[in-house]
């Protein structure tokens, strides 16, 4: 059986990244197909696979300005000759679920979120601050890409949900039944300190939607000391709303920013995001999350076991939960236990599971195994190709929900 992964980019290192890293060690030999490539911006691990990109790539300018070439991305997709695969695995929050696969191949797609900016455009459009004029261009190009963001939908034979919260976009959107399998994180790369210091953390992209701005005017006016790993364009406003008390660290290496989450006293999270892997890292540290009750966040932290909650994305609301905060609540044996739920080996025992069940019964190729393990004798395969011709097709489901895949079981469970 021969399987491709489809990515929608790999211009820089985020959670759909190391998704797409478990996918490539659950199918090492499976190549990966995707719209841009940029070597430097993403693991370099990504150099030893076999990677093919669309046309956009030989454009010029397409590496460092790929957020402009945005009506381009459909057509990369659309483009992109998977005829030669059974399998297709796209992993996706925008455009790679998109592909065209034979009519007899399997597409499963790992959602992130339906495309962000087109169905939740108003709230894009307002933290991003674009202009009159950028927001008068954007609204049809908008328009035309929900249209098609919807109609590529429905070339995926099965959705699985990063969480609940996309499950049920994923519902609201294209109509469609999802089973949610959480991402993996790599648990064993943090470890819990004997000792902690004062300082409250916060890691994350520096750009608009993820609401940096929110801690960064809370702990200026609380006072107590909050340090802020990562980088990104909206780096510059932010330390101009930042008091004294509040460090920008900048880009650090992975050990140093393990280091730092295991001695603070506790993570910030004040964006509302599909999943969120920044909490369960600090949560396999043993540290609790302070985050908006909004999002992958309600899936990950447990209130008041492994966390607190704000209920309103402001800083006055930020600032309550902060002054509630008390270290001596949590136990951080717990909230280890906890981020190991979230563990890789345990997500790719879901994925695996899931895809076998879809294999075994999908019309075409559960025959192709059958005939490929049955007795060789022609009499034996006439038999199996006659009982798979007969048997009905599978119908897609169409009631909205979003169960959570279990790793082993036959069932699922609600989540």
């Amino acid at each position: 059986m021969r399987i491709a992964l489809v990515h929608d980019y790999l211009t820089q290192m985020g959670g759909a990244e190391r998704v797409l890293l478990a996918f490539h060690d659950l199918f090492p030999e499976a190549p990966i197909y995707t719209s841009l490539y940029e070597p430097g911006a993403v693991d370099p691990r990504f150099r030893e696979m076999e990677i093919h990109t669309s046309f956009m790539r030989r454009l010029p300018g397409a590496r460092r300005h790929h957020r402009w070439l945005l009506p381009l991305y459909p057509y990369a997709f659309d483009h992109l000759d998977l005829r030669a695969f059974d399998l297709v695995l796209s992993d996706s929050s925008a455009f790679a679920k998109g592909v065209l696969t034979r009519p007899d191949a399997l597409h499963i797609c790992y959602c992130h979120t339906p495309m962000r900016w087109a169905w939740n455009y108003e709230d894009y459009i307002e933290r991003e601050r674009l202009s009159p004029t950028a927001r008068l261009l954007l609204r049809p190009l908008v328009s035309r890409l929900r249209l098609w963001d919807y109609a590529s939908a429905a070339r995926v034979d099965y959705f699985i949900a990063n969480s609940p919260a996309v499950g049920a976009r994923i519902a609201k959107y294209y109509r469609r039944e999802s089973v949610v399998i959480p991402p993996p994180v790599d648990t064993t790369r943090f470890q819990p300190a004997h000792e902690h210091e004062r300082y409250f953390l916060l890691v994350s992209r520096l750009v608009p939607y993820k609401h940096i701005d929110i801690a960064v005017e809370a702990f200026s006016r609380n006072g107590l000391p909050l340090r802020i790993i990562g980088a990104g364009r909206d780096a510059g406003r932010l330390r101009k709303l930042a008091a004294r008390n509040v460090r920008f660290l900048g880009h650090l290496p992975d050990d140093d920013v393990c280091r730092q989450m295991a001695r603070c006293r506790a993570l910030i999270f004040p964006g509302e995001e599909d999943f969120g892997l920044t909490p369960i890292e600090a949560q396999a540290c043993g540290r609790p999350v302070i985050a908006y009750a909004g999002g992958g966040a309600l899936t990950s932290i447990v209130e008041g076991s492994t966390g607190l909650f704000f209920a309103e994305q402001t800083a006055d609301a930020l600032m309550r939960a902060v002054a509630r905060f008390d270290d001596a609540y949590f136990d951080p044996e717990a909230i280890r236990r906890h981020a190991e739920e979230f563990e890789t080996q345990r997500f790719l025992r879901r994925i695996s599971h899931f895809i076998d069940t879809h294999i075994a019964t999908h019309p075409t190729l559960a025959r192709r195994a059958a005939l490929e393990d049955a007795d060789p004798s022609p009499a034996v395969r006439a038999q199996l190709a006659r009982q798979f011709d007969t048997s009905p097709l599978l119908d897609q489901p169409t009631l909205p929900s979003a169960p959570l895949a279990s790793e082993s079981a036959d069932t699922l469970s609600p989540a």
